[in-house]
Parts: C-alpha cells; sequence; structure tokens
C-alpha cells in the first residue's frame, strides 16, 4: 500500500473510536436516566442519520471542490464541537445532531480522497484496510466508552473531545490533494443530475441501493439490541451490550480481509452472496437466547457484512471518480443510505412506542433485508 494511506488509517481510526465512545456515552446517559422514554435512543440514533440526508447536496461538492484533507480537519472540529455541547449538559438530541453534521462532512473527504491515494488495483485492499480499522475503532470505541461512561460521562466526553482534535492534528500528514473547480448554479439541482448519472446503470444502482441496504439494516440492529439484550439475554448495562456487539465488529473485521481475494471489481454481483446469508443470520439470531450462541450469530452476521459492503465502496469510489467525482458519489451513497437508515430506524422507533417485541423485530428486519438484497440485484450483470 502507499505510505500516503497510514496517516489516513491512524486520523481515520482515531475520529472512529471518538464517534463510538461517544455514541456508547450518550446511551449510557439515557440508560442511567429514570425520566427518558423508550423511543429517546432510537430517536438520538435518527437526529444523527437527519444531517447526511440534509446535507448529501452540498458535502460531497464541498468535498470535491476543496483539499480534501483539509475538510477532514473542519469535520472533526465540528464533531469536537458537538462533543463539547454534551460535556455543558445541552440537549442531548441537539448536541448529537452536530457530531452528525460533523460526520457527514467528514465521510465524503475520507472515502472520496481514497481513489486519489490509491489506484485501481488497490482500490478494494486500501477500503479493507480502512474498513478494517474503522470496525477496530468502533469495537475499542464502544468497550472503551461505554466503560468509561458508566464510571463518568464528563471524563468520557472530555476524552472524545480530545480524540477528535487529535485526528485533526494527524490529518496534516495527508497531501493537499489538487480539488475540482467549483460548478456553478444549485447544488440541489446539480445533486439531482448526479442522481440520474448514477442510477443510469446497474452496477452503480446496485452500489448506491446496496449499501443503503446495509447500512440501514446495520443501524437498525444495533438499536434493537439495545432493547433486545436486556429482554433476552438480561443485560444490565452499556458495557454488557457494547460487550455483545463487539463480536459484530469483530466479524465485519474478518469479513472484510477475506474479501480483497473473493470479490474483485470485476465480479461485483458476487457480492449478493454475502448478502444473503447476513439476512438467514439475523433471521436465525432473533431464535437465540443464550450468550454464546447470539455471539456466533453476530460475528456471521458481521463477517457476511463486512464482505458485502467492502467491494461495493471500492465501486462506487472508482464510478465516482470516473463521472462525477468521488467525493460526489460518497456523498450520494450518503444520502440514500442514512435515507434508508432514516427510514429504518424511524420504523423501529413507532414500533417500540407500540411495544413491539425486539425479537419480532429482529426477524422482520432479516426477512426484509433477504427481501431487499433479490431486489437491487436484478438485472446486475454477472462481469464488467
Amino acid at each position: 500500500m502507499h505510505k500516503q494511506i497510514y496517516p489516513l488509517l491512524i486520523a481515520q481510526f482515531l475520529s472512529a473510536f471518538a464517534d463510538n465512545a461517544i455514541l456508547f456515552t450518550v446511551i449510557a446517559m439515557a440508560m442511567h436516566s429514570t425520566q427518558l422514554p423508550s423511543w429517546y435512543v432510537p430517536a438520538l440514533q435518527s437526529v444523527f442519520i437527519v444531517a447526511f440526508v440534509v446535507l448529501a447536496p452540498w458535502v460531497g461538492n464541498f468535498a470535491d471542490t476543496h483539499p480534501k484533507s483539509r475538510v477532514l480537519i473542519i469535520a472533526n472540529l465540528i464533531k469536537a464541537a458537538g462533543a463539547g455541547l454534551l460535556l455543558f449538559n445541552f440537549e442531548p438530541l441537539i448536541a448529537y445532531c452536530v457530531i452528525g453534521a460533523g460526520a457527514a462532512i467528514y465521510s465524503p473527504a475520507k472515502y472520496g480522497i481514497l481513489p486519489e491515494l490509491a489506484g485501481h488495483a488497490q482500490l478494494v485492499k486500501a477500503n479493507s484496510w480502512i474498513e478494517g480499522s474503522t470496525i477496530l475503532a468502533i469495537l475499542t470505541g464502544m468497550i472503551v466508552g461505554a466503560k468509561v461512561a458508566d464510571f463518568s460521562t464528563i471524563w468520557a466526553l472530555s476524552g472524545t473531545i480530545a480524540l477528535f482534535v487529535t485526528s485533526a492534528l494527524v490529518t496534516l500528514w495527508l497531501p493537499v490533494t489538487t480539488a475540482h473547480p467549483k460548478i456553478p448554479g444549485s447544488k440541489i439541482v446539480l445533486f439531482s443530475k448526479q442522481i440520474i448519472t448514477f442510477f443510469d446503470t446497474p452496477r452503480s444502482r446496485f452500489a448506491i441501493l446496496g449499501a443503503s441496504m446495509f447500512w440501514a439494516a446495520a443501524a437498525t440492529l444495533r438499536v434493537i439490541l439495545v432493547a433486545w439484550a436486556p429482554l433476552v439475554l438480561l443485560s444490565k448495562n452499556a458495557t454488557e451490550i457494547a460487550e455483545l456487539t463487539l463480536f459484530l465488529a469483530i466479524g465485519i473485521v474478518a469479513g472484510s480481509a477475506l474479501v480483497p481475494r473473493m470479490i474483485p471489481l470485476e465480479h461485483l454481483r458476487r457480492a449478493r452472496i454475502p448478502a444473503y446469508l447476513m439476512a438467514l443470520f439475523i433471521l436465525g439470531l432473533s431464535f437465540m437466547d443464550g450468550i454464546w450462541e447470539s455471539r456466533a450469530f453476530l460475528f456471521l452476521i458481521g463477517m457476511s457484512g463486512g464482505m458485502f459492503i467492502v467491494p461495493i465502496n471500492a465501486a462506487l469510489q472508482e464510478m465516482g471518480q470516473q463521472s462525477i467525482g468521488s467525493g460526489s458519489a460518497v456523498a450520494l451513497q450518503g444520502f440514500f443510505q442514512n435515507a434508508a437508515m432514516l427510514l429504518a430506524v424511524g420504523g423501529y422507533t413507532y414500533a417500540a412506542s407500540l411495544n413491539v417485541s425486539p425479537v419480532l423485530a429482529m426477524a422482520w428486519l432479516g426477512v426484509l433485508v433477504f427481501i431487499v438484497t433479490f431486489l437491487v440485484s436484478i438485472r446486475l450483470p454477472e462481469k464488467n
């Protein structure tokens, strides 16, 4: 791999670690409170996602028309500001929305810079490294964030602010890449034209819709686990839920490591197979009531998901670089996948308000993932 990948790996690891530490800090704050309603945790996930959907027409263009390494710094400082609002007891829903805005700006620059640092032959491998280090950050961020938050939310929030600032400093080691010229006119009109361009071929449609399905399922499963684990496995705090989710993260790391040799960009259609397996494992998890059986199924769900999302991300970045710009392509992906996440998490939030069992919700999630995988794979060519 090109040596310029390494500062990106370190910077995005620190930023992703802080993202997930702060999520479980907020979950711990909600679990420690006796006054917050049952829908508050899924609502927190929803306000984070709203920023990706609302800002999508602007953040991709912003990443492409400015050096992406500098965009990463700006995004980290915005996330640090959101964590600061939480530290000073600002309304968590608003503060977490600010963190979501920083994440919405960060994503197109993080993935959009990869084609500039790695060529076609190395792009899937570079994505594998990024995805693996991201999941490692999620894994450690969840555990450390939950443990520190169960001890002291002030220490947890202070630590995440320090991590966001450190990530911004490490990003200074990345090259200042050439920016695309600014395109005049309405960004919303431009964004609409980019959607039409990207939905013109089966491969790009599959990349956009497949990624949307994956992240919607992942976000919903993570929210369902917060209610499912105390009910079925008798988990008592945020740390125990984070330790359970650890096996999901380990599975994604394993799947991301395996996939570069198994699903090259020329055979993108193969990615539908691990997606079908992921759906079946989610359905199987809904029937589990033992801790180790549940951990095993979460590992298999994660491994299947990692094998599915890594080649899709690589294909989308390359197609974007060759057409509308890699940053704009990632923002477009972010718009659809976060709209899908918002719809899915919002649907579960509504179901939770009606006291629908998390076991039933998990089973339906597996069925829906299987159906959607079939629909988005229609007319996808076997080889490009």
